[in-house]
């Protein structure tokens, strides 16, 4: 998932998202962009921290995973390798609802290119994936039938995937009881905090990012302005941002009752003064 802000052009920060079929168990972590580099280094490091064994990679057609390097890596290490089909999301349905309800929730729509904000991003990550998998109950769907235009959907009990790893039976028991202490350790209030305060600091980074922007852009424009001698007042906004809106509501005529919206009057106003010597009927006929 990209971290671009609307704007596709350059390097962004990126998010890898992995979820179990079975438990629900999720592992987001932040990439620097989509290089196969950092795609392969994170998933070696997931696979390290995961309680239970990694049997399967099933992945979109992108390339930074349809490549030849994760490809040795799944042969030599005897992980199955399919692939969703080409333009059909439901393939990876499983972690496309996590891409919504577990990372853009948490890191928003903002655009993310330094390194201090990529920092910011795993640090998040460190705290929420403990939130989702330790504290985050979830239901699963046992079946779903259609009765004419009504559909009815059935799910299971509601279990956090901490709790569906310990029921699962092929989850070795020394990895259970490494859950186990892990759980007795964790604070859910002070891991709220943490994500709260990672939330902010992003926040933060990205205004002052703008601001540097617009600074850099308004001191561009004053150079060309006095390159070409001209000795106006110059304004400037950064690229991509949409121009300020005048003082006032737009919708609401100003004082002396003048339209302010840039529209065509839509009514209610005085009628068209006729011009003088015309009658009603000879103004109704040129029309």
């Amino acid at each position: 998932m990209g971290h671009d802000g609307g704007v596709a052009s350059g390097d962004y920060c990126q998010s890898l998202d992995l979820t179990d079929v079975a438990t629900g168990w999720t592992e987001p972590a932040a990439l620097k962009n989509k290089a196969q580099r950092w795609v392969f280094e994170e998933l070696k490091r997931i696979r390290s921290e995961l309680p239970f064994d990694l049997l399967g990679v099933d992945s979109d057609n992108g390339s930074e995973f349809i490549n030849n390097e994760l490809a040795r890596y799944c042969q030599a290490e005897r992980i199955e390798f399919p692939r969703g089909r080409a333009w059909r999301k439901n393939d990876s349905c499983y972690v496309e609802q996590k891409n919504w309800s577990v990372v853009r929730r948490a890191t928003g729509y903002l655009r993310y290119d330094t390194e201090a904000e990529l920092e910011v991003l795993r640090r998040l990550y460190r705290s929420l994936r403990l939130w989702v998998n330790f504290f985050q109950p979830q239901m699963k769907l046992l079946e779903k039938s259609r009765e004419g235009a009504k559909v009815r959907k059935r799910y299971d009990t509601a279990a956090t995937p901490y709790q569906r790893v310990l029921a699962s039976p092929h989850v070795p028991v020394g990895a259970k009881a490494r859950l186990k202490r892990h759980y007795r350790t964790l604070n859910p209030a002070e891991l709220k905090r943490d994500i709260g305060r990672c939330q902010d600091e992003l926040l933060r980074l990205s205004r002052l990012k703008e601001r540097r922007r617009q600074g850099q852009a308004r001191s561009a424009l004053a150079r060309l302005s006095g390159e070409g001698g001209g000795g106006g007042r110059v304004q400037a906004r950064p690229e991509g941002s949409a121009p300020r809106r005048p003082s006032g509501s737009p919708t609401k005529a100003r004082s002396g009752g003048r339209e302010t919206s840039g529209y065509p009057p839509t009514g209610g106003g005085r009628a068209p003064r006729r011009p003088p010597g015309t009658s009603r009927s000879s103004t109704q006929g040129r029309r």
